[in-house]
């Protein structure tokens, strides 16, 4: 799964109103996550029925994703 970076969070000066940082809790709860290496770039993950995007920027492949997983039999 992917979701904004803890980079993206201090980036766009919302790591001070969030009080927890989502990559770094998804990693405790056990979960594989993936970023791109750059921030704020388009970046999406498939992972079974699980479509995630890194940020807004992934919106569009993000959505993409989304009605090709809704579309298998």
């Amino acid at each position: 799964m992917t979701g904004f970076t803890w980079r993206e969070e201090v980036l766009a000066c919302v790591n001070k109103l969030v009080p927890y940082n989502a990559e770094e809790e998804v990693k405790n709860r056990g979960a594989h996550y993936q970023s791109a290496k750059l921030p704020f770039v388009s970046y999406t993950v498939v992972d079974g029925n699980l479509v995630t995007g890194q940020n807004p920027g992934s919106a569009k492949d993000t959505a993409s994703k989304v009605v090709t997983v809704l579309s298998r039999p």
